[in-house]
């Protein structure tokens, strides 16, 4: 089954993990359970992320004026 979560959703679930373990009221048990949590949604991020680089394309003005297409290659 696909995951319809959002990236933004995905971020927030995150977000809302790394408070309830920074704030260090959750026990051990509870604890480890949020934090593997946490770390398959940054994972699930960091692909969305590797997915939409990937589809991402820049518009770019040649010489002649025109606007041509070109992949998106981060730079480094």
């Amino acid at each position: 089954m696909k995951d319809s979560k959002t990236f933004e959703d995905s971020l927030n679930e995150l977000e809302k993990i790394a408070s309830n373990l920074e704030n260090g009221e959750l026990g051990l048990d509870e604890a480890i359970k949020e934090f593997e949590k946490g770390i398959n949604l940054s994972k699930e991020c960091s692909k969305k992320l590797d997915e939409a680089e990937k589809r991402i394309n820049i518009l770019v003005q040649g010489e002649d004026g025109e606007l041509k297409e070109e992949s998106f290659t981060a730079e480094e």
